[in-house]
Parts: structure tokens; C-alpha cells; sequence
């Protein structure tokens, strides 16, 4: 019998799982992952100078059958071409695909804009629900992109925001954010004021750039101050400078990851900020007890965001499952 593959674009990956459900999903996939339940090595980067952008192999392995009845490989074959967003595109491209843990056969194959754009919300939304006061509600968000939407819609999922001000290179994108932003929101979004002046009121603050150098400084955070930096994830950008790594307790996705890919990390170490010991704290450390999070309301909490292959795949087997359960999105023959 030939067997069949899941396929789905972009617009049944977001109609498939909706950003409340998403975060549910990282919720148990980074509890499944301190359990040693998912495989996840290091990425592995190709910057071609034939090419004017990155390729990035994220694989990862996970046994999870509250979510998928067998285990699964699978992996992001993604690029990041920065200067999509010029052309209206997606600077993130490329698909994910699911192999059978027992017999090696292809799954699914997915649209991995979509997917990286709704499991990459559903990580800062966590790590806001996590780390961030209860009565967090001022915002501050670096970026005017696709991903820097979703990241505000899962914010606003898991804190009541009552202000939101959006820093972005011209006052025409920060405009025309907003007027896309609003159908989300019932609160103001505020353009045309300095950053400093919209950190320095937030409670709040999130960068998702593509800002190879950092966007805030230091003396303009207030104390209990959450700041999730998601924009980067190499090691030749970095939205936070090495003071601003300092400013409080640091939490990823991953300690590894993050002590070999985030150029925050690394710029900071280099510059004596940090060291290859400092502290990490990672996200599924905190879930299962293992690590505190945020102990005091007056302490500022740093979530350094790479994105992890395992968030990808385990989007992806949710959707696979979802689609067996359901018979939605299309299977074919391969």
C-alpha cells in the first residue's frame, strides 16, 4: 500500500491551531523535553555567497503520544532572507517534514512560515504567562513585521494589555502596523514616541527585529520589567547589548542553544558582560519545579528566544493529528 503524506499550506496551518491552543502545546512540549521525551540537537546554519540568505536544518525527535500515537522525526528546512520583507514576503521560508520514529516513512509535509510564525508566538506568549507580573499591561514592542503581529496577538493572550507602543525604523510602517495590529486589540497602540520614552513606562517590552544591533539600553528599564528578545537567533545579531543581558535573571529555551547560537549571549561574554557559566534558566526547568521563575515583583526577567526544531515538529504532529481525527487539509500519495 502506498503510503499517504499530510500536506498543508500556510492558511490551514493557521486555521488548524489557533495561538491559545499553540501555547498549551509549548507548554507541554517544554515540559516533555526537560523529561528527555524530544531529541533536540544544535541547528546547523549554511550561509552561501551564492545566496543572499540563510539556510537553516533544525531536526529534532520527540515521543509524545498524548500528541501523536508514534514517535516522530522531523525537521524545519528553513531560510531567512531578510530582505523578503521589502518584496511583502515572509523573510522565514521553507517546510517542515515528519518521519515515522518506527519505520522511517514520511508524514507530513508543511509550510514552515506559518508554522514558525505561530509556534515562535506561542514560546513568548509562554514565557510572558511564565515570567512576566500578573499585572503586566504596558508594552513596549520593537518591529512592525509578520512575526512581530504574532508576537503581540500571544502577549495579549495570556496578559490584559492596556497600552501598547510600537517602535519601528519609519513612522509609515509604524503606522501601517497598527492600523493591521488594531483588529486584534481593544487597546491603544501608540506610534511617534522614542523608545526610551515607550520602555521607561512599559512593564512589558519584546523585540522582534531584524536588527543586527541592539534596540535598547539598559537605563531605560523600570524595575519588574519582563523583556522577551525573539528577533535574533544567530550568532551575528543581537537585539540586547551586554548591559542589558545583566539587568536581571536570564531564561531560554534551551541553555545549549543559547550558549553556542544567540549573539546576545555570546556579544556579552565577549565583552566580559557574561561568561560561559552564567546561569541559564530554562523554560522547562521552571515548569517542572527544577529551576524558580520570576521571585519578586521588582526583579526584571530576560527570556532569550532562538526558537527550538522541537517547536516546529511538534506543531507539525499536532496538525498531522488533528487532520487523522478530523480529515482536514489534504493527503497525498508521494
Amino acid at each position: 500500500m502506498q503510503p499517504t503524506v499530510y500536506v498543508a499550506k500556510a492558511q490551514e496551518v493557521y486555521e488548524g491551531l489557533d495561538l491559545g491552543a499553540a501555547i498549551d502545546l509549548m507548554r507541554k512540549g517544554f515540559i516533555a523535553l526537560q523529561q528527555g521525551r524530544i531529541d533536540q540537537p544544535l541547528r546547523t546554519i549554511v550561509r552561501s555567497s551564492l545566496s543572499s540568505g540563510f539556510l537553516g536544518m533544525m531536526p529534532a525527535c520527540i515521543d509524545m503520544p498524548e500528541i501523536y500515537p508514534e514517535p516522530l522525526y522531523g525537521a524545519k528546512m528553513g531560510t531567512l532572507f531578510p530582505d523578503n520583507v521589502r518584496l511583502g514576503k515572509d523573510p522565514h521560508q521553507g517546510c517542515v517534514l515528519l518521519m515515522s520514529g518506527l519505520t522511517g516513512e514520511t508524514r507530513a509535509i508543511l509550510d514552515a512560515s506559518s508554522v514558525t510564525a505561530l509556534r515562535t508566538a506561542a514560546v513568548s506568549g509562554l514565557a510572558t504567562d511564565m515570567l512576566a507580573r500578573a499585572d503586566a499591561s504596558v508594552l513596549t514592542l520593537f518591529g512592525g513585521g509578520h512575526q512581530a503581529l504574532w508576537q503581540l496577538r500571544a502577549v495579549a493572550q495570556v496578559r490584559r494589555l492596556s497600552k501598547v507602543f510600537v517602535i519601528t525604523r519609519s513612522a509609515q510602517s509604524a503606522q501601517h502596523f497598527i492600523e493591521e495590529a488594531q483588529a486584534y486589540l481593544d487597546c491603544p497602540l501608540v506610534a511617534g514616541v522614542s523608545a526610551q520614552e515607550a520602555v521607561s513606562q512599559s512593564d512589558l517590552v519584546l523585540t522582534a527585529t531584524s536588527s543586527a544591533t541592539p534596540v535598547l539600553q539598559r537605563e531605560w528599564l523600570r524595575p519588574g520589567t519582563h523583556i522577551t528578545a525573539m528577533g535574533s537567533s544567530t550568532p551575528a545579531s543581537s537585539e540586547l547589548d551586554g548591559p542589558t543581558m545583566t539587568a536581571g535573571r536570564l531564561f531560554v529555551d534551551r541553555a545549549q542553544s543559547t550558549r553556542n547560537e544567540s549573539g546576545e549571549f555570546l556579544n556579552a561574554c565577549k565583552q566580559g558582560y557574561l561568561s560561559a557559566d552564567t546561569e541559564l534558566n530554562e523554560l522547562g526547568a521552571v515548569l517542572e519545579g527544577q529551576a524558580a521563575g520570576r521571585v519578586n515583583d521588582e526583579e526584571i526577567t530576560i527570556f532569550k528566544s532562538l526558537g527550538l526544531a522541537f517547536e516546529d515538529v511538534l506543531t507539525a504532529a499536532a496538525l498531522l493529528s488533528r487532520q487523522a481525527m478530523q480529515g482536514n487539509g489534504r493527503v497525498v500519495e508521494l
